[in-house]
């Protein structure tokens, strides 16, 4: 999670309050403070709320919280006349994107370092690290448009930012400290994502450096904002950083952009039709989205009977548009900066932040219970004392997982009763995991610079059709690691657990033919032990004999 650098000067400056209630008060909008120094507070923030990146985000946040300003706030976007078109050679490389123009700006030391870092943050929150989302700033001064989004030849030159050379984009990716740390990111491609301006002049070469003739600073007064990226997070992101500016006195301008890929209903609805059709659209868009909620909704969620006044003053006091309507629904806006409001539980949730979890009385249970420790728990506990008693390390994986890791790498068929997400934010992100193992190999992918051997184990959640159960799977990887290695770790396990167990063939692809077997306990196949198929092994990068077993708790 990001941690925010605030400096006291500058957010009582856009507060409007001290820093003592500044400090006070800023843990109840969920936020985690880290240190309190002289000059500044580092403050960490949930990856849900990118908005809250940057002092200005923070500083709207609480002026809201604070009863300062309230309501929802208004940014004028203003046609700026400035176009810039995507040539068709960049609709299979980097195909969205999404510009802005923001002027009248007066830098100081707080404002450039806040605008350098919340770029920063935003490629790692939304951006996974500039692979889905990447952002490029530019100063206006020296540049003209309109501008062009562009498949460049890897042989094509300029001077990158802290460069005074001219290099080739393929010379950026093997020697510019960005270029050789971002450049996994151009593989595959023959040619490369470039921005320029009426007299080719370059702005910036995404996702990986902007052109040093666009470099920020302090006397840089008129902006150009660039969001290139794989899907519509742009859009996000660059609402993120224009109403950010905003909150420093600049006046946005929108941008034209032409043809354009983006031609969804969304689009077509916040953009006119007849734009979309001709794939046009206009960035960035600060059209708030709207939502209906029932005030016995809010009140069976949260728990605290609050009349419909009371929850619209609490949704004004977290930057929300909010009134109620002559059936008693709340009609609420939600800013176009705020990317985690996906569904009305999302607002309840601003609704509890803004009346005050310090606020909600302390209330005595009627019911009066006896707690003991569930079966689950204790048969995970019999497991923890039982795999480091072998000399296995615990780990804790996620429990998403992608098909390419669960599936292809296991050399396994995908399975219909496992769940997908709907609305993924990373394709190494896409499913819940049915299996255990696939983690486990993932890791020791990670770990190859470790000594060996190395084992581990997890004990954890899977979900199949739609059931959650625990499975135990552990793994050793060694030059020495056989069959009957894995055999005798699985007997230590059933014994110390005082299970009957026998085995028999399996046709599990994930282990080598010959060396493999089921689990049987009662009749019923538990689980699967062998040692891990050289494929796998590949897929996963490791160079080094590895056994595993897997079974259900």
């Amino acid at each position: 999670m990001p941690v925010i650098t605030l400096y006291y000067e500058d957010i009582e400056t856009l507060i409007g309050t001290d820093k003592d209630t500044f400090i006070d008060r800023v843990p109840m909008i969920g936020a985690d403070i880290e240190r309190i120094e002289d000059d500044h507070i580092d403050i960490e923030f949930f990856p849900d709320r990118p908005d809250l990146y940057s002092p200005e985000g923070v500083a709207r946040a609480m002026r809201g919280f604070l009863d300062i300003h309230t309501g929802l706030p208004v940014y004028n976007a203003k046609d700026s006349d400035i176009r810039i078109t995507l040539d068709d050679g960049i609709k299979n490389i980097r195909p969205y994107l999404g510009c802005a123009v923001v002027r009248g700006l007066e830098f100081n030391d707080y404002s450039i370092e806040s605008l350098m870092a919340l770029q920063e943050d935003l490629h790692w929150g939304l951006g996974r690290d500039r692979k889905k989302v990447s952002i490029g700033i530019h100063d206006m001064s020296d540049i003209e448009p309109p501008f062009r989004y562009v498949a460049a030849d890897p042989d094509f030159s300029f001077v990158p930012l802290d460069f005074e050379e001219p290099m080739t984009m393929q010379e950026i990716l093997e020697r510019h400290p960005k270029g050789v740390k971002y450049a996994h990111l151009m593989e595959g491609f023959d040619k490369y994502p470039l921005i320029l301006d009426a007299k080719d002049q370059v702005l910036s070469f995404p996702p990986i450096i902007n052109g040093q003739r666009t470099r920020v600073s302090h006397g840089t007064r008129d902006l150009f904002i660039d969001v290139t990226g794989l899907d519509r997070k742009v859009y996000t992101a660059l609402n993120i950083v224009v109403t950010s500016l905003a909150e420093r006195g600049g006046k946005i301008g929108t941008v034209t952009i032409e043809n354009s890929i983006n031609n969804s209903i969304k689009d077509s609805i916040k953009n006119n039709i007849e734009n979309v059709i001709k794939n046009k659209i206009i960035t960035p868009d600060l059209t708030p989205e709207h939502w209906n909620l029932g005030a016995d909704e809010v009140r069976s969620l949260i728990g605290i009977d609050l009349t419909p006044r009371q929850i619209v003053e609490q949704l004004q006091r977290m930057r929300f548009g909010a009134s109620i309507n002559e059936d008693g629904s709340i009609d609420v806006s939600s800013p176009a900066y705020r990317a985690d409001i996906l569904h009305t539980w999302d607002i309840l949730e601003d609704i509890s932040i803004g009346y005050g979890y310090d606020n909600i009385p302390l209330v005595i249970p009627k019911t009066v219970t006896v707690g003991r420790q569930h079966p689950i728990s204790i048969r995970r506990n019999e497991i923890l004392q039982i795999m480091p008693g072998l000399g296995y390390d615990q780990v804790m994986p996620f429990t998403l997982t992608s098909e390419k890791v669960h599936y292809n790498n296991m050399l396994r068929s995908p399975i219909q009763k496992a769940t997908h997400l709907k609305h993924p934010i990373s394709e190494d992100q896409t499913m819940v995991r049915t299996t255990i193992l696939p983690n486990l190999m993932e890791i020791l992918s990670l770990n190859q610079h470790r000594e060996l051997p190395q084992r581990i184990f997890e004990v954890g959640d899977v979900v199949v059709n739609g059931i959650t159960t625990q499975h135990l799977a552990a793994v050793s990887i060694h030059p020495a690691s056989n069959f009957t290695e894995i055999r005798g770790v699985v007997d230590a396990v059933m014994r110390e657990r005082g299970l009957e167990y026998t085995i028999t063939g399996t046709d599990d692809p994930a282990f080598l033919k010959g060396r493999r077997a089921a689990l049987m306990v009662d009749g019923n196949e538990i689980g699967t032990l062998g040692e891990i198929h050289p494929d796998v092994l590949t897929n996963f990068g490791l160079q080094q004999p590895t056994v595993g077993f897997e079974l259900m708790v």
